[in-house]
Formats: structure tokens, sequence, C-alpha cells
């Protein structure tokens, strides 16, 4: 036992040799059974009523030269163009104490590059020396990186980098042109040999099927080690990209996408990340059961809009979730009787 809870009785084991056949099987169990074992699972891994969290910030914003076709940021969008410069090192610490002040444990930078330059490289290693003598975990998203790279961030201290697949192999060419598929595949091998723990998922609500998403989901999991983290962006549908206007995707297909990659990768840590300030209470709490114990925290990731600290100190409240300690001891999610 460990906080009040008791383990379940099963204790899935890691495999990396899921079938798309299989994956696509659990997705399309009836929704309680799949739940029922996703939490089963979840339980013999993880307190269930404990979630991570996490606070990103956008150190460079602006003038990407991918075309992803969700991204705000792509200068071959509207919304992109403007560019802005890589933020100050004391604005980034000032973010990250604020941050920890709030109750997070982990600060996550994100720079709208397609690979960094030597110059920027250098200027992102003070920052996570910076964050990192805070106390806090780092996290960086700096596009494509070369094995060289990876080992200087490893030097630095860095512990995750995130590096998305965004959606399957085969939907990948509808929504990206600039970067390939394996070119991702090639920076999570880089990271993942520097020693750097790897953060990787994807994107929903993009027009993409089922098989999509089991198989973006089958990608990671037959990875020679499974990410630590695993982040399940819903679309945030931004006026002036490709996919604004994009139907919406059934919150309940979510919530089984967040179940499966809870069964298949039990060890991952399951992020609910960009799109919940669409989502209902209802929805999270859902998602929550089914598997995710991650949490971006803060009412700004990158460029678009998160919860107020207030509704998910008040909804984590309500369900008796408890966040992961912090260096300030969770002061930043009191709830005001």
């Amino acid at each position: 036992m460990d906080g009040g809870y008791m383990a379940a009785p099963i204790c899935e084991k890691l495999r990396h040799d899921w079938s798309r056949q299989e994956a696509t099987e659990i997705y399309r169990l009836p929704f309680n059974d799949l739940l029922f074992r996703a939490q089963q699972i979840h339980r013999a891994w993880f307190n269930p009523n404990e979630i991570q969290v996490s606070t990103l910030l956008s150190i460079k914003t602006g003038a990407c030269p991918e075309d992803c076709a969700y991204c705000p940021q792509s200068a071959h969008y509207p919304p992109g163009r403007e560019v802005e410069r890589l933020l100050p090192l004391e604005d980034v610490l000032d973010a990250a104490r604020e941050a920890s002040r709030q109750g997070a444990t982990r600060f996550c930078m994100g720079a709208a590059w397609r690979s960094p330059k030597q110059r920027d490289l250098q200027e992102v290693v003070k920052m996570i020396e910076g964050v990192k003598a805070l106390g806090l975990e780092t996290c960086v998203t700096l596009g494509m990186l070369n094995a060289d790279q990876a080992r200087h961030l490893k030097e630095a201290g860095l512990d995750y980098y995130n590096h998305n697949l965004d959606t399957s192999a085969e939907y990948y060419g509808q929504i990206i042109s600039t970067r390939s598929y394996q070119e991702r595949l090639d920076t999570l091998g880089h990271v993942r040999e520097a020693g750097i723990n790897v953060c990787c998922g994807g994107i929903l609500g993009m027009g993409e099927d089922v098989d999509d998403r089991v198989g973006l989901l089958v990608e990671l999991a037959t990875l020679p080690s499974h990410p630590e983290s695993v982040p399940i962006n819903l679309l945030v549908q931004v006026e002036g990209t490709p996919l604004a206007g994009t139907e919406a995707l059934d919150p309940l297909e979510f919530v089984r996408t967040v179940a499966l990659a809870r069964i298949l990768m039990p060890a991952s840590y399951v992020r609910l990340s960009a799109g919940r300030e669409e989502m209902s209470d209802e929805m999270q709490a859902l998602c929550f059961f089914a598997g995710a114990n991650s949490i971006f925290y803060g009412e700004k990731l990158l460029t678009t809009n998160n919860p107020t600290r207030t509704r998910d100190r008040n909804l984590l409240h309500r369900l008796g979730i408890t966040p992961k300690a912090s260096n300030d001891a969770n002061d930043g999610f009191a709830v005001a009787e």
C-alpha cells in the first residue's frame, strides 16, 4: 500500500512487440472494459490519485520554417510570421521560479526552430543549468538534433527532450512536408543514445482515423525503450492554419486513446497536454481514470491557452488527486475553503 490505495493484483509487463491488430482490438473494447483494464494497469504502476505537474514556456516564438498544418508558429501561415527573439536568461529563470512556486516539478522550454544553431544551443544550455539549479526537472523541445547536440544537452544536465511524432507514419504526410517521419525517429534515437529521457506523443483531432491513432501509439510502444513521458494533445484550432475548421474529435475517442497509451506503455507518464481548455471537467476526469497522470499547468502553452490555475486546482481537489511533491510542498495547489 502507498498513499492509502491497494495496488491491482495484475502487473502488465513492459512489451515492445505490440501489433496494430492487437492494439486495435484493445482500442475497440467496450468502453467500460477498456477503462477497467487501463485503470488496473495504472494502479499496478502508479498511485492513481497522484499527478505529475509540468509548466511549459515558449523561449523563442514564431517564424518556424516547418509547415506543420496545426501550428500557429509556422512562418508558412499568417499567425506565425511575426518572429520573437530568444528570451533573456533572467526572464526564463523568473518564469521557472514562479512555476516552482505554483507547484510544478518540471519546467519545459520550447523554441520554434527546425533545429538549433550552435550559438542558440549555448544560450539554451545556460537556461537548462539555471533551471536545474532551482531544483526543477528540465525539458526542452528545440526541433531536430544530431548526436553531438544531444550529448551537449546531456552534459548540461537536461532531464527530458520532447520531440513528438504527431501522428501515424501513414497520415504524417497530410500534416507536414518539411520534415520526414524518419528524421523525427532519428532525433529520438540521438536523444536516447545520449542518455536523456524521451518525451514523445502526438496530436489527436487532425482528421486522422482510428488506425492512425492506434498506429501512433504502436510506433511509440515498439521503440526499444518506451518514452518516459507520452503527451497526448487535442488539436487547438487556430484561425489561419490549415487545420482550422477540422471536424472536432469525439471526446470518447480521445479517452480511448489515453487508455490505449496506458495499456501499451504501463510505466510511462501519460500527459494531458494541449487542448485541455476545450475539455469539460468530466472529460478530463475520464482521462485521469483511463491512465493520464500528468498535466501542463499554467495559463499558456507556448502560444495557445491552457486552463487557469484556479480551474485546475479546483478540479484536482474535487477528484481527490494530489500533485507529486514539489520544492514548495504544492503551496500553489492549495484550494481556498
